[in-house]
């Protein structure tokens, strides 16, 4: 037994030490082949990378840090993957919108690849995207998205949850799930012909999924699998992932179906019926699991970032009162009564400049989604090979200290000029920009501003009893996307 204790022993230090010298090979190889003229970094190890030195939970803190010492362009390895990040406003703006052909393609992310096969308007490329896109945009428009009528079904949702609001009667509560219900409501609307009520469990629960997936994503042990597949392709939250986005999407071509059994020709309902409709005439044939994809990503997608962004605005408002008062007193002053309207806009300076300013500080997709460059390029002196993935850092963007004045402060002043008119920033890019610009956008902008200004019209929301406004904690939850904490107002 001694003896094969002592072989065994032997054997163990024999293999460390022969894979601590591949390692080292690999190690000595690798660093022997970067180029000059690639963009600098970190000394990434061999197969972990970067990894070590990366937050898990905050992956952009470690991006914000690391620019400071590397500059605007930089390498980080996340396992074996070369990735190259793109800081700060003029960087990030050159790269999208000046060379937009160039890093306009999407580098699926491993899981969300795993979950949606590469289909969706979002992460696919080539002229498959280009069609769907060009189909979505147009029919979205048709259907209302930034028109009256997509107006008017915001409002009418607005009402819907005045109502849910009042049922507290004044008592603290959690504000997540009723904005999450009123929001992907109106995308529902528009792509299915109609919302839906806020305790149909069909509804509910492909909400809730949508909010789980968010956090999961976003999660360092999901984030590990992506860099490291083949040791980590065990781990529970990847298999909930692929069990949730099953789930979503089986019920999504459920609802596909039946709109589909109750085509009527001569009454167009909503994009699915635009799509049923029209398929026939499409350029590129994009098929029904396809675009099942597309319209699970396009009612998760409007539903999380929107609702986020909204419970970052009245979580702001009871920690900042004084804000809240001016927000209150222009409406009171400009609107009083009767329901706001976006063509108040321009005559609510101040409390579109608080909207833009929630926006912007809660940065709530601080890395973007990733790109991928579709040839060789010499970029800022840095050479970046074609097929490259590329994070465009948007919260190095929207928290540049050399486009903002207060960059880390909630500072509504950065979107009013001399005269306390509403003035734009050319640096306020929370869509991202260039050809991938968020699909949504006008949407989104139009339901950020209905859905707070109404609220404010008709409520005033403070921390829960016992909780000063010192003590709202602006840390955001981990997530893909980043979520204001649990908290109750």
């Amino acid at each position: 037994m001694g003896i094969l204790n002592v072989f065994l022993q032997a054997f163990s230090s024999t293999f460390l030490l022969g894979a601590l010298t591949v390692l080292l090979l690999i190690y000595l190889i690798s660093s022997a082949s970067f180029s000059t003229q690639d963009p600098p970094g970190p000394r990434p190890l061999p197969l972990f990378g970067n990894l070590l030195q990366m937050n898990l939970k905050r992956p952009y803190k470690t991006l914000l840090e690391l620019s400071k010492k590397y500059g605007s362009v930089f390498t980080v390895y996340l396992g074996p993957q070369k990735v190259v990040v793109l800081a700060g406003y003029k960087t990030v703006k050159e790269a999208l919108v000046d060379y937009d052909e160039v890093f306009g393609d999407r580098d699926p992310i491993l899981i969300v690849h795993q979950m949606n096969h590469g289909n969706g308007v979002v992460w696919s490329n080539g002229d498959s995207w280009k069609e769907m896109r060009r189909f979505a945009l147009t029919n979205l428009r048709d259907f209302g998205m930034g028109k009256r009528a997509c107006e008017d079904k915001i409002i009418e949702e607005c009402q819907y949850l005045i109502e849910v609001f009042k049922k507290f009667k004044g008592e603290a509560f959690d504000t997540n799930q009723r904005l999450s219900y009123a929001v992907s409501n109106i995308i529902c609307s528009i792509v299915y012909g109609s919302r839906f009520e806020y305790n149909d469990p069909e509804f509910t629960s492909l909400v809730d999924r949508m909010s789980r997936a968010a956090k999961l994503l976003g999660s360092p042990s999901v984030q590990m699998y992506n860099m490291c597949p083949a040791l980590l392709s065990w781990i529970g939250a990847r298999k909930e992932l692929l069990e949730m986005s099953a789930t979503s999407s089986k019920q999504n071509l459920g609802i596909f179906s039946h709109l589909k059994e109750t085509l009527n020709p001569q009454m167009c309902r909503g994009f699915v019926d635009a799509f049923l409709l029209r398929k026939q005439t499409l350029e590129v044939g994009i098929s029904v699991t396809c675009q099942v994809c597309s319209l699970k990503l396009l009612t998760e997608a409007q539903g999380e970032t929107t609702s986020t962004t909204l419970r970052w605005g009245l979580l702001l408002m009871a920690k900042y009162p004084k804000i809240q008062d001016e927000v209150q007193e222009e409406l009171t002053r400009v609107i009083g009564d009767r329901q706001v309207q976006v063509a108040d806009t321009k005559s609510l300076p101040f409390t579109d400049a608080v909207i833009h300013e929630i926006q912007r500080l809660s940065s709530i997709v601080p890395t973007g989604i990733p790109h991928k460059t579709t040839e060789d390029i010499i970029f800022q002196g840095h050479s970046i090979k074609k097929g490259t993935t590329v994070f465009p850092l948007l919260t190095s963007v929207l928290h540049d200290p050399k486009e903002w004045e207060r960059p880390h402060s909630f500072y509504p002043a950065h979107f009013l000029d001399n005269e306390k008119k509403f003035a734009k920033r050319d640096a306020f890019i929370p869509f991202s920009a260039g050809r991938r610009i968020c699909l949504g956008e006008s949407l989104a902008r139009m339901e950020l501003f209905l859905f707070f200004t109404t609220l404010l019209q008709h409520f005033r929301f403070t921390p829960a009893p016992g909780v000063s406004e010192d003590e709202l904690d602006l840390t955001p939850a981990v997530g893909f996307t980043l979520s204001p904490l649990p908290h109750k107002l």
